[in-house]
């Protein structure tokens, strides 16, 4: 039986970070491992090997020029192997056409049960649904993360896309080469594309959302009249200090690549950056630091003003995945419909309650549920919701106590067999708008 590895050398992990969305860090376990002047000079400090590690082409503009520099125990061709294509289980990559069996129509499922088997995060994803071309970096994959226990001696990375975890029930702590992340219910992670990592439950078996884009990175999206403050401040983006294992033994490297599962056996730790500097890496959010702007005075804006994260098209203003919350917020507006109203949309949507009551579902759509309204098929408030709108007095109110989140998507959401399968789906979710009345009256007017 395999034994667990040891923490990692360095700094205390899951507390200290360093802080600042989008900046270039650098940060060493031991003193003067990081050159000064210099990337890649003939000799490093301890025995070390210099290796850059790319987020974006060589020639990209330098403000979406990605990369780092790990000085590291081994260099990453010492961590790799002669490759064995392995079943992918659950895990589905776009374009999966033939996936599905659901017709069209809006789509929802309760919270699915964490099963008693042994799940790692690698035989734990289940896809829900693939959206756009994962070999032309566009679109995105939603997966549900069912995890029963910790990877031990077993690492991963994904060369399709870059994942956002988004932690719904208990915690989950992340090793990555560039140290560890560790996130709770309320918080998300990001991992880049090819970051190398290993996942840790801390508090029991997990739940969580997990986006997988195809396309350009996420970044902050950009305020226009907002200004410079408001919604994601920068300076609330945490990255992870270095941290190293120095650990040599028969060890499993699972690879994500072109939408197969490849495995190989290599034979030291590949988490072993005893120092790292760059824009590319890891990181961590507290949703609950998200500031939020909305109507003063009447009128529901659009959704776009929830947008925590945004991974940019080719298209100005079409984001390839956009991040967006329903967080805690008071509702003000005075003379106004305050749920989101009824809509039908060139984007496509999968959401998901992390905790609490969900203002337009207060019924049928709780906490580790899902739900999928797609490119132009309508939606909107059920009629316990619209009906309460309707007819409340407008009293300032705190929405409180609940955050939910979309993953939306310019691309058309294709809905997996699994998904399709799923016990839990809503087979009368269609039903929820039943109660909505014709009350069209020419000769009504009501006051303003």
């Amino acid at each position: 039986m395999l034994e667990a590895l040891p923490v990692m050398d360095g700094q205390d992990m899951a507390l200290e970070y360093m802080s600042g969305f989008g900046n270039s860090f650098e940060t060493e376990t031991l003193p003067g491992t990081l050159p000064i002047g210099r990337n890649s000079p003939q000799k490093i400090n301890y025995g070390l090997y210099a290796e850059q590690l790319s987020g974006s082409p060589f020639t990209a503009p330098q403000a979406t020029n990605q990369r780092s520099w790990l000085y590291r125990i081994c260099p990453s061709v010492k961590h790799s192997g002669r490759f064995r294509p392995i079943d992918k289980g659950t895990i589905r990559t776009a374009p999966a056409r033939d996936e599905g069996t659901l017709p069209i129509g809006p789509l929802r499922w309760g919270p699915a049960p964490i099963p008693q088997e042994t799940l790692t995060f690698v035989t734990g994803m289940r896809t829900i649904t693939t959206a756009g071309d994962a070999e032309s970096q566009a679109g995105m994959a939603a997966h549900l993360l069912l995890i029963t226990t910790s990877m031990n001696r077993e690492f991963f990375f994904n060369a399709d896309g870059e994942y956002l975890v988004v932690a719904q029930e208990n915690s989950l702590r992340f090793r990555t080469e560039f140290g560890v992340i560790e996130i709770e219910p309320g918080e998300i992670c990001v991992i880049p594309r090819g970051v190398v990592f290993q996942v840790e439950l801390v508090d029991g078996p997990a739940r969580a959302y997990l986006c997988e884009n195809y396309g350009g990175a996420f970044t902050l999206p950009d305020r226009g009249p907002i200004g410079a403050n408001c919604l994601a401040n920068p300076r609330d983006f945490l990255t992870p200090v270095a941290a190293y294992e120095d650990v040599v033994g028969p060890m499993r490297l699972v690879v994500k690549w072109g939408g197969e599962l490849f495995e190989t056996t290599i034979q030291q730790s590949p988490l072993d950056v005893v120092a790292w500097h760059g824009n590319y890496a890891p990181y961590k959010y507290d949703l609950r630091r998200f500031s939020p702007v909305g109507a003063l005075l009447f009128d529901h804006p659009d959704p776009s003003i929830f947008t925590v994260l945004t991974a940019p098209s080719e298209t100005p203003g079409t984001a390839n995945v956009d991040f967006v919350i329903f967080p805690e917020r008071w509702s003000v507006a005075e003379n106004t419909f305050r749920p989101p109203w009824y809509h039908r949309n060139i984007m496509s949507e999968f959401m998901g309650l992390v905790y609490g009551v969900y203002d337009a579902k207060p019924e049928g759509f709780s906490p580790g549920a899902m739900s999928l309204h797609n490119t132009m098929l309508p939606h909107g408030p059920d009629t316990q919701a619209f009906e309460h709108a309707s007819t409340v007095p407008l009293a300032p109110v705190k929405m409180s106590g609940s955050l939910a989140f979309m993953f939306e998507t310019r691309f058309i959401q294709r809905v997996t067999k699994f998904a399709s399968d799923l016990s839990t789906l809503d087979e009368k979710y269609i039903d929820c708008w039943d109660g909505l009345k014709r009350s069209f009256d020419p000769s009504r007017r009501d006051p303003a």
